[in-house]
């Protein structure tokens, strides 16, 4: 994601590699698009000239109320139709950016890619999809993730970092960039413009993955926590003659990337993230179970058995669907209250005899969501907070005998403070640490791409679909939101913090408000969400490099990934 960069290149420490990490660029929806991807350009189908965006004045807000307020735009559209802004607010089926530090993509793409392999396709999605074999493929699957991040442990890495721009596809990062710099400064590749893209401090690659899910259209019974029709109705798989080779391919059918044709299941983030975290296929909507609602493992515990610190922070709801898939089993995504009682280690409706052990760190949003009824939690629903359930909270606080010490937002209270102080306390006394802040609306608040907090809203819209009716309403930050909630990079480095206290640690770190902004077809928030993804990043960078934890065996990886939006930058 991208940022105002405090740019700094080779000044980045080198040495001997002993970190790893993963940034992943983009699950979720489509974004802005002109015929051939999803944010396009207006002039021809390939990428055409862009109108370098003014930097002085808030610009991209003006676009966003422009776009919305007449229908359409010159600079790009949000879907398959170029004469509408919007006609599309969910996800795509588009090849997502990774790009990795101190590991190195070989092993799974180009001529190691399953997509080259029958056999193998047919081990990943249970079947061998149809026009998803391709001997040319250079890209490999997001199930692959978690094959690196297990070959960093296995390589003896101490530190693992997975980053997560949820709902950011190359397009999107294209369109920040270009925003952030002022100037369109790549057509292709791997790009510039932010610290995961321009970072040298260590090596590095940069690759592509299919993201599609083993299938959509199950359906589950949460309070039995089974699956009612294994298979679902749609079957996954990718077909890169409509899809695209590369993420940057203008010869794509966005019929077929936004699922219209319905030949291929579009992934979601639930679907998404349990193959990031477990390496298996699986259903939209599933928290870490296959595609016959059988239990899946996800790395976060499988280091844990092995002695490694375990944590996540996200900008969004702690137990919402990427968070989630760090650690806890559910065949929903929308069970909150139970997946926060496996991130916290407490029993739950999937684990009722025997409580998961729990994250170590888990910091993110929710606290000041509540509501009386929520259908889709099941039976055990407490009414009050809506994604950790009160008892949870008293149960795990370690004011009252608990194993967490629980920083929460506080009034009159700077949130970064909040945070670090909570941090020392649970360092000081061997203790986890549990972070819960958010506006009104659960998520922390959305930053836009001048630097300011102040999105557009979306214009009313009775035909609008349900996810752009859920995230594209009015919002307004109080100067108390903005104090009160410390940033995701302020969140992922107390979290680095703890862990590393406890030893070796895996990290995920989620900036969500991509996904967020972009099922609400905001421009403006998505280029600010990537901006502060972005200082989450150069924040996780700043940590390793403070701790001299490139150089010192064993090695650390971060590895960042992107969930997918079409998003064409224009």
């Amino acid at each position: 994601m991208h940022h105002a960069m405090y740019h700094r290149g080779s000044q980045f420490g080198r040495g001997t590699w002993t970190a790893a990490w993963l940034v992943l660029a983009g699950v979720g929806l489509v974004a802005l698009t002109r015929p051939g991807t999803a944010l396009r350009e207006s002039g021809q189908e390939g990428h055409a000239p862009v109108t370098v965006l003014p930097t002085p004045v808030d610009s991209i807000r003006d676009m966003q109320i422009a776009a919305e307020a007449t229908g359409s735009a010159a600079w790009g559209h949000w879907g398959d139709q170029p004469e509408k802004y919007v006609a599309w607010s969910n996800h795509s089926n588009r090849l997502i950016p990774v790009y990795t530090f101190g590991i190195t993509l070989a092993g799974v793409s180009g001529t190691n890619s399953p997509y080259r392999d029958a056999a193998r396709l047919e081990s990943l999605y249970g079947r061998l999809p149809a026009h998803t074999l391709n001997p040319a493929a250079e890209y490999f699957d997001q199930t692959d993730v978690y094959r690196l991040q297990l070959a960093a442990a296995d390589a003896g890495k101490k530190y693992i970092v997975l980053v997560v721009f949820d709902g950011m596809d190359w397009h999107t990062t294209r369109t920040a960039s270009i925003a952030t710099l002022g100037r369109v400064a790549y057509d292709a590749g791997r790009g510039t413009g932010f610290g995961f893209q321009d970072y040298r401090g260590a090596p590095t690659d940069f690759g592509y993955c299919a993201t599609s899910p083993a299938n959509d259209g199950t359906k589950v019974d949460v309070d039995a926590q089974a699956v009612k029709n294994p298979g679902g109705e749609t079957p996954g798989g990718y077909d890169a003659a409509r899809g695209g080779g590369t993420p940057w391919d203008p010869r794509v059918n966005l019929r077929y990337l936004i699922g219209r044709d319905r030949v291929h299941a579009v992934t979601d983030s639930a679907a998404s993230a349990t193959s990031l975290c477990t390496g298996r296929k699986t259903y939209n909507d599933a928290i870490n179970v296959g595609p016959d609602g059988g239990h899946l493992q996800p790395i976060a515990r499988t280091l844990q058995d092995r002695g490694y610190a375990v944590g996540a922070v996200t900008s969004v709801p702690v137990s919402h669907a990427t968070p989630a898939c760090a650690y806890a089993t559910n065949v929903s995504r929308d069970d909150y209250q139970d997946i926060a009682r496996d991130l916290l280690g407490e029993r739950s409706i999937a684990h009722r005899e025997a409580a998961l052990p729990g994250l170590d760190v888990l910091i993110g949003g929710g606290d000041r969501v509540r509501v009386e009824k929520e259908a889709d939690q099941g039976r055990n629903f407490e009414p009050g907070l809506k994604y950790v359930a009160d008892s949870t909270l008293a149960a795990i606080d370690a004011a009252h005998g608990g194993r967490y010490v629980v920083a929460r937002r506080t009034a009159g209270e700077r949130g970064a403070d909040v945070l670090a102080a909570a941090g020392r306390m649970a360092i000081a006394g061997r203790q986890r640490l549990f972070g819960f802040f958010g506006a009104a609306e659960g998520h922390l608040p959305f930053r836009t791409a001048d630097g300011d907090f102040n999105p557009a809203a979306a214009v009313a819209d009775p035909d609008a679909d349900r996810l752009r009716m859920k995230y594209g309403g009015a919002i307004h930050y109080t100067p108390a939101d903005i104090a009160e909630n410390p940033t995701l990079a302020e969140m992922a480095t107390t979290a680095m913090d703890v862990l590393a206290s406890r030893g070796p640690f895996w990290l995920m770190v989620e900036a969500g408000d991509v996904d967020w902004a972009s099922h609400a077809n905001n421009i403006d928030t998505a280029i600010g969400a990537v901006q502060s993804g972005d200082a989450a990043f150069r924040a996780v960078v700043d940590w390793i490099e403070r701790h001299d934890a490139w150089r010192r065996p064993p090695p650390i990886s971060p590895i960042t990934s992107s969930r997918r939006y079409p998003c064409d930058s224009g």
